[in-house]
């Protein structure tokens, strides 16, 4: 009796699990080398565009700041230091995602 309730039991489990998503580059075509290569490539290209927000928060979370701080006058900020790090972070992110473009295209 308790293996007929078992097995009742299993029939639930045994439903059919969705296929993977293949990566966006490589032959999944059964060779597991370049599928792999493939889910690699992808998930770099993703830790890159997250380090790239996290740097692009960062600098806007730093330039907010020096505002605030400059607005209210509170100690030697003064307003050419705002402008200058808005500057300075707009061309570094520009580069950082310049760099990540040509990364992206190079990762084979």
């Amino acid at each position: 009796m308790s293996a007929l309730v078992l097995w009742a039991v299993c029939q639930v489990a045994l439903a059919e699990l969705p296929t993977a998503v293949s990566p966006s580059t490589g032959d999944p075509g059964g060779n597991w080398l370049e599928l792999v290569k493939g889910y690699i490539k992808d998930g770099a290209v993703i830790l890159g565009l997250t380090l790239s927000v996290v740097g692009f928060l960062w600098i806007a979370w730093t330039a907010l700041a020096k505002f605030n701080e400059a607005r209210r006058s509170r100690g030697d900020v003064e307003w050419g230091e705002v402008g200058m790090l808005v500057i300075v972070g707009g061309a570094l992110l520009l580069f950082i995602t310049f760099l990540l473009n040509q990364a992206a295209t190079v990762i084979t």
